[in-house]
């Protein structure tokens, strides 16, 4: 006799790999380098479908509900809030150079130097662009992807497939995962911007002594030359605050999935 297969084995089959999907997709949509306008949407959607394929038969039961019900869109919304949250923190950690490169820019006169970012199709100072190319650059090198993949996979165990999802804690710890980028990006473009402000003085000081003096002429081109020495210099500890930060942010992704 042959097996029949009724509505409910189709509907579990179908949730088993449609609500991985979504979660996966919605990371590949979010996450730098993979989800920015250079890599095509179809490769996107290509690399979460096979993803969802190796991910699935490791993956527990789903929960049996009915695929137009309500239970079915509250699950369904909570694997794409969990893709995009994780998503969001990989995509804070590069922000964050991006805006330390804007506060430096616009403190030693070079924020009218502004480009086309083509990863997300705005214009950000050249600086910014330095900072995002030696980010992207270094966080290859290191493997930085895989470990993000890691952590994500790793969230189908932790944050299993169900109506619970991240909750409340979790989706407050995402808010506040903004003040944690400009905090860090304030405290990365501290000294170079430090640096600038006291040559601004001391020309606002040479200004009081000598009224004629052109400041304008004459501090503009010095403080421009100090802010990129102090570029240069802080250049050295590029890669360990890199390596801080990246190290901040996976610990906060496995955090999201173990919530205290």
């Amino acid at each position: 006799m042959p097996t029949e297969i009724g509505a409910d084995v189709i509907g579990q089959w179908v949730g088993a790999h449609l609500w991985p999907l979504f979660r996966i997709g919605s990371f590949m949509m979010a996450i730098p380098v993979f989800g920015t306008r250079l890599v095509p949407a179809r490769v996107r959607l290509g690399l979460a479908l096979l993803i969802t394929i190796l991910v699935v038969p490791m993956l527990d039961d789903v929960p049996q509900v009915d695929a137009f019900s309500a239970d079915a869109v509250i699950i369904t919304l909570q694997q794409i809030l969990i893709g995009a949250g994780m998503g969001f923190a990989l995509t804070a950690l590069f922000q964050l150079f991006v805006v330390t490169g804007q506060m430096i820019a616009m403190q030693m006169g070079l924020g009218f130097a502004s480009m086309v970012d083509p990863a997300n199709g705005i214009n950000v100072p050249v600086l910014s662009q330095i900072y995002t190319i030696s980010v992207t650059l270094m966080y290859l090198a290191m493997n930085g992807h895989l470990v993000a993949f890691d952590v994500f996979i790793e969230s189908f165990r932790t944050l299993p497939i169900g109506l619970e999802g991240l909750g409340q804690a979790g989706v407050w710890a995402l808010a506040h995962r903004i003040s944690w980028m400009f905090v860090s990006a304030m405290l990365l473009a501290l000294p170079a911007v430090t640096a600038v402000l006291i040559v601004n003085i001391s020309f606002g000081v040479m200004t009081r002594a000598a009224p004629q003096m052109n400041i304008f002429a004459l501090g503009f081109p010095i403080g421009l030359i100090f802010g990129l020495f102090a570029i240069w210099v802080l250049q050295s500890d590029f890669l360990p605050h890199f390596q801080q930060y990246s190290e901040e942010t996976f610990q906060f992704m496995r955090q999201l999935e173990n919530p205290p």
